[in-house]
């Protein structure tokens, strides 16, 4: 990332992009924030679009953080071990703070700022979900959709189980990026923290009646 350091693979990759033909500026938005194709070709640039990758001199991920920065939007651990999404989300927070400013591929890709950039706005992890896949930004999931009946168990750390399963995968529509594993561990841990405390429900963890009611029609967390 940043800080007028110099790649030779960056540049490689710049000159592959324009041989075959693609544009350099991103693509006009409709909405605020920039397409997704305009992060496609900054983690390209930045990090072959790997999101594992670790450079071994201080910079880490997809959008090739250096820890000051990464902690500076909220990041915890190293940037190359968080998921997908989690990383996503931290670019979006920064753009939103400094534009594409703290990337020197965005300059040599000409990548345009949009509206938020520099807005100080934090986004959610649902308006980041379009990074990594589609185009626009999809607007934070709102209440309703089908609901499953509540299983009748309060689930705690370490419990696994199918309804665990499918509140993972529900709280994939605000970005959480599960795999669905059914198994209450760390991150699942976080996402029923998050929805609780977004809902004015006591942040004790349980996933009980409350808490699962609300990841389908309560407030979204973040």
């Amino acid at each position: 990332m940043i800080h007028n350091r110099r790649r030779t693979v960056a540049r490689l990759l710049l000159l592959a992009v324009a041989a075959m033909g693609l544009p350099l500026t991103a693509p006009t938005a409709a909405s605020a924030d920039p397409a997704s194709s305009a992060w496609a070709k900054l983690r390209m640039c930045e990090s072959s679009d790997r999101y594992a990758t670790n450079t071994g001199n201080g910079y880490y991920g997809a959008y090739q953080f250096d820890l000051p920065t990464w902690r500076s939007v909220g990041g915890k651990g190293r940037p190359d071990q968080a998921a997908p999404a989690e990383q996503d989300y931290r670019a979006l927070y920064l753009y939103r703070m400094r534009g594409w400013q703290p990337w020197q591929c965005a300059g040599m890709l000409k990548l345009a700022a949009d509206a938020d950039a520099r807005s100080k706005r934090v986004p959610t992890y649902a308006e980041s979900a379009y990074i990594g896949g589609g185009d626009l930004p999809a607007p934070p999931p709102g209440p309703g959709g089908p609901r499953p009946a509540w299983p009748g168990v309060v689930y705690r750390y370490g419990d696994c189980a199918d309804p665990l399963k499918t509140f993972q995968l529900r709280m994939n529509a605000f970005g959480y990026g599960f795999t669905g594993t059914g198994c209450y561990l760390d991150k699942t841990r976080t996402a029923v923290l998050d929805l609780q405390r977004a809902n004015g429900i006591k942040d004790s963890g349980l996933l009980g009646p409350k808490t699962w009611e609300a990841a389908w029609t309560g407030k979204p967390p973040r």
